[in-house]
C-alpha cells in the first residue's frame, strides 16, 4: 500500500487530467515493448473499500488476493468467483512459502508504523477453514515480501526499511541494520519486494524518480539503483508499488499512476506494457509465462495476456 496513497493518488490523477503532469514512463524507455490485452476477472463490489493490495498463487494453482480495507484474504477460481475467505488484519503481500503455507504481511496501513503491530502471519491454504498464525510480529507497516532460495523472508516495512526474517521467524538484525543504514531516508518509502538471483529488489514509493533499489543478498550494506521509472523533469512520479519477476527474467512493476512497466534488471532500461487503473501488485500464473494478474487500488482483479 502507498505511504500516503489515498492523497497521492488523488493529487496525481487531478494534475494528470489537467495536463499539468504527463504520465511517467520507464527510464531510458526502449521501443517495441510487447503489447498486452487485459480482462477483468473480478470487479470491485465497492470501489476503494474492496482495495486489492496483493495476490499470489498457492501450491494448487488457486489465486489468493488480499483485501486490505476489509481485512480478509480471499481465494478465487479462474472465473473470478471467491471460494474462500480468511480474516487477516490489514493484509499486504501474499507469498507461497517453501513449506507450502501462505505468508501474508499484516498492518499494511500507516497507523501500524506508530503502533508497531504489523507483522507476518501464515496459514495452510488447503485447510477447510484456514487459521492464520503469527510468524513474526512487531514490525510496523509490513508491506511487500518475498522468499529467497534459503527460505529467508524479506519484508519491505514502510517507514522503517527492508528487513530479513530467518526461516525460524527470528529477525536477522545484522542484515537488517546494514541495509537500513545504507538506505538512510529511502527506508521511508520501502514498498514492494522481489528476490531475483543474488539480489532483492525493493521499490521506493515516495521516490520522485520512481526508484527501484537492488540489494545484494550477501552484501546488504551496498545497495545500488536498479532503475528509475520516471526520471524526466515535470513527469508525474511513477510511484512504484509491488513487482514480480517474469519467466523472461525481467521485472514487471505496477505503479500507482496506473502503469505496468517492464524493466531489464541488468540495464535498468524498460518500457510501459500497458496503462490503466492504479496497480498495486503483479503476479505471474504458474506454467503460463505470458499470463499475469494485477491487483488495484480500485479493487478490480485483472488478467493480462502479454503479446
Amino acid at each position: 500500500m502507498a505511504v500516503s496513497s489515498w492523497s497521492r493518488l488523488g493529487a496525481v490523477a487531478a494534475l494528470t487530467m489537467l495536463g499539468v503532469l504527463a504520465p511517467a514512463g520507464a527510464g531510458a524507455e526502449a521501443a517495441g515493448c510487447s503489447q498486452a490485452t487485459v480482462e477483468t476477472v473480478a470487479g470491485a463490489r465497492v470501489p476503494l473499500l474492496d482495495w486489492a493490495e496483493n495476490a499470489a498463487f498457492d501450491g494448487t494453482g488457486a489465486l489468493w488476493v488480499s483485501r486490505t480495507a476489509r481485512g480478509v484474504v480471499e481465494r478465487y477460481d479462474r472465473s473470478g468467483v471467491s471460494t474462500a475467505s480468511v480474516p487477516v488484519a490489514l493484509p499486504g503481500a501474499i507469498r507461497l512459502g517453501p513449506d507450502g503455507l501462505l505468508y501474508v504481511t499484516t498492518g499494511d496501513f500507516p497507523t501500524s508504523a506508530l503502533l508497531g503491530n504489523g507483522g507476518v502471519v501464515r496459514f495452510d491454504p488447503a485447510a477447510a477453514q484456514p487459521i492464520p498464525e503469527t510468524f513474526v510480529g512487531g514490525l510496523g507497516m509490513a508491506n511487500g515480501a518475498d522468499f529467497d532460495a534459503e527460505g529467508n523472508l524479506y519484508v519491505g516495512v514502510t517507514y522503517a526499511g527492508p528487513m530479513r526474517v530467518r526461516p525460524d521467524g527470528s529477525v536477522d538484525t545484522a542484515w537488517t541494520a546494514a541495509v537500513r543504514g545504507a538506505l538512510a531516508f529511502d527506508n521511508l518509502g520501502a514498498n514492494g519486494v522481489v528476490v531475483h538471483g543474488d539480489s532483492v529488489y525493493v521499490t521506493l514509493l515516495q521516490s520522485l524518480t520512481g526508484r527501484i533499489m537492488r540489494i545484494p543478498l550477501n552484501d546488504p550494506a551496498h545497495p545500488v539503483v536498479a532503475a528509475d521509472l520516471s526520471p524526466a523533469l515535470f513527469a508525474a512520479p511513477a510511484l512504484p508499488d509491488d513487482l514480480a519477476v517474469g519467466p523472461d527474467g525481467r521485472l514487471y512493476v505496477g505503479t500507482v499512476t496506473g502503469q505496468l512497466v517492464r524493466v531489464d534488471p541488468g540495464t535498468g532500461v524498460g518500457c510501459t506494457v500497458l496503462t490503466g487503473e492504479p496497480i498495486t501488485s503483479v503476479t505471474f500464473a504458474p506454467g503460463s509465462p505470458n499470463e499475469l494478474y494485477l491487483t488495484s487500488e480500485v479493487g478490480d482483479l485483472r488478467r493480462v495476456h502479454l503479446g
